[in-house]
């Protein structure tokens, strides 16, 4: 590769949601002009494959070096481009990304302020390209096995998949039995299939399999290590028990929203209040109600859900199917009883659940919607005050048993999850995936993996579904046996560092140590994930990282103020 800069600039228009508010030719056309560029071009869609067989054919003809993409996110097409350029005989760290959609196009009026804005991330992308060198990847070994926390229908589901590929399985559950919530389901929606059958049928797989190791009444209690080479520590019955694993699936499931906290409803001051949860285990039961047949039966839907009151904006998912399953199931006991549902809107999204939910109306059920304000004592019933939100008006209906349809929360033990194994949670406190289509099951701490309702709300279908993707996407760094180590990574210059060690405190990874013999932090490029926050603490600027250097962000900022001259000549700005 040549030591001088021979770059491509390549403009997606990402179909019309860039080129609807940004004048892509402008942009073309000043990219261009700038030092080190060869050629400049847009293309409709940079990510598709003409696109991509664009910038090869650019880089064998034309001795490309560099390459610049102004599109999209990083985040989304990065791994794309550079796989793109690897497979064109480049070094995939020689390529840069300018955002030019969600961070301009796609926040601004499309006016010559964004076009000048998307001008000068290019520019800023382009002097960083120039500065970019060629890093090389390492590959480190894998230890053939996994660790799954949590032994509800996901976390069997994901251990069972990996075991019957060949590799050892721990599976650890803090309950003394596995099962998790599905076990506790006397029906299933919408086949009316018993969900302790779902469950035991798992167990029973699970309990027999010679690969896959049980450990209930266990808790993880410490993680180190990174993909491939992961050390966990589990107590089991007090006594800890170490684990090496190559990956680990999280299937730490939910937890059922507390109806206390909406007082006005009468949960735990009525007994005749009561959750959708309890009503389950009425049913397996063959309970009686105040030991007579009730009447009138009315269900609340979205009890912890929807509700910023709360703090849970969010949609369960789950209560409208679950509502229908149950009101139809008292139908069927007490052919006689009146059944209400108080709703918000009804969701059936998923497969059959539109069929079910007709299905429960020709039963008879009533569905109003409405949003019920207090349950009060009238004599021996409960009174529901509520607004019919279709006619407009306030009602009242008196009942013998109110059944509120409670929503799933993150799982209490998530915050501790989330802080061994170094996990981000989204604002409604579940994981967080990488990326909600591209890596949906995979997390920012590589070789750590998501199922089931730990993620977010799901019913049993989702779960087990994301259950198989999580083992598989697990599987294959176990299948590989090495796996590569991202190159853009912290170094120390150790001629200014004094080994204060601050770098080591603000490091969520725990890549950083001191060095016993020469006293200067040093770097566990394994472990390192790139982040940068012990650079922005470093006090003697004795850290930078590679792709995101001191000397590369300066020349950005250098080009913005440079690139007002070279604009105002490029662009006639009261015509774009």
């Amino acid at each position: 590769m040549s030591s001088k800069p021979r770059i491509g600039v390549y403009i997606c228009h990402c179909g019309i949601n860039i080129a609807a508010t940004v004048d892509i030719t402008a942009v073309t056309q000043h990219a261009a002009n700038l030092p080190g560029v060869i050629v400049s071009r847009d293309y409709t869609y940079m990510c598709s494959d003409p696109g991509q067989a664009l910038i090869k054919q650019d880089i064998a003809e034309l001795e490309l070096n560099r390459v610049v993409v102004a599109s999209c996110s990083p985040r989304m097409h990065e791994p794309t481009f550079r796989a793109t350029i690897a497979e064109a005989g480049l070094n995939p760290y020689c390529f840069e990304m300018a955002n030019i959609r969600e961070q301009c196009s796609w926040v601004h009026a499309g006016n010559a302020e964004t076009t000048r804005k998307a001008i000068d991330l290019v520019t800023s992308a382009v002097v960083k390209a120039a500065q970019l060198e060629p890093l090389q990847e390492r590959q480190v070994p894998v230890t053939p096995s996994a660790l799954v926390i949590g032994g509800g229908v996901s976390g069997m589901q994901a251990a069972l998949d990996i075991a019957d590929a060949g590799f050892q399985v721990t599976l650890v559950e803090r309950e003394p039995n596995l099962g998790g919530r599905a076990a506790q389901l006397f029906k299933t929606f919408p086949t009316l299939e018993p969900g302790a059958d779902i469950a035991q049928s798992l167990i029973d797989a699970v309990s027999n399999h010679s690969g896959i190791k049980v450990l209930t009444n266990a808790q993880l209690v410490d993680v180190n290590g990174y993909i491939g080479n992961f050390k966990a520590s589990v107590l089991v019955n007090e006594n800890r028990l170490d684990v090496l694993v190559g990956t680990i699936v999280v299937a730490s499931g939910y937890q059922i929203f507390d109806a206390r906290r909406k007082p006005e409803l009468g949960y735990g001051v009525y007994p005749e209040v009561i959750t959708t949860w309890e009503l389950e285990k009425l049913f397996q039961q063959e309970g009686i109600i105040n030991d007579r047949e009730p009447k009138r039966v009315v269900f609340i839907q979205c009890v912890g859900s929807r509700d910023q009151t709360v703090g849970n904006p969010y949609c369960s998912r789950i209560c409208c199917m679950v509502t229908a399953k149950q009101a139809r199931l008292i139908r069927q006991k007490f052919p006689n009883a009146q059944v209400t549902v108080f709703y918000m809107d009804v969701r059936a999204y998923g497969k059959g659940f539109e069929e079910f939910y007709d299905k429960a109306r020709e039963d008879g059920v009533i569905y109003r919607r409405g949003n019920p304000s207090e349950i009060i004592r009238r004599e021996d019933r409960l009174v529901v005050r509520a607004e019919d939100t279709l006619l407009g008006e306030p009602i009242e209906l008196e009942t013998d048993l109110v059944v509120l349809a409670v929503g799933m929360e993150p799982d209490h033990q998530s915050e501790s999850v989330s802080g061994l194994l170094k996990l981000a949670r989204s604002t409604d406190g579940f994981f967080l995936e990488a990326h909600p289509k591209l890596r949906p099951v995979e997390t920012a701490t590589a070789g750590v993996y998501l199922a089931g309702c730990c993620q977010g709300p799901k019913d049993l279908a989702e779960s087990i579904n994301q259950a198989r993707a999580a083992a598989a996407t697990a599987m294959i760094p176990l299948m590989r046996g090495e796996v590569p180590v991202d190159a853009a990574t912290s170094f120390i210059e150790e001629e200014l560092c004094s080994g204060c060690g601050q770098c080591a405190e603000v490091c969520t990874y725990s890549a950083l140590s001191l060095h016993p013999v020469r006293k200067v932090m040093t770097v566990n490029a394994v472990l390192c994930q790139g982040c940068g926050a012990c650079a922005a603490t470093c006090p003697s600027g004795a850290i930078n990282v590679r792709q995101f250097t001191f000397s590369q962000f300066m020349a950005q900022i250098e080009a913005f103020s440079d690139s007002w001259e070279l604009l105002e000549r490029a662009i006639d700005f009261e015509k774009v």
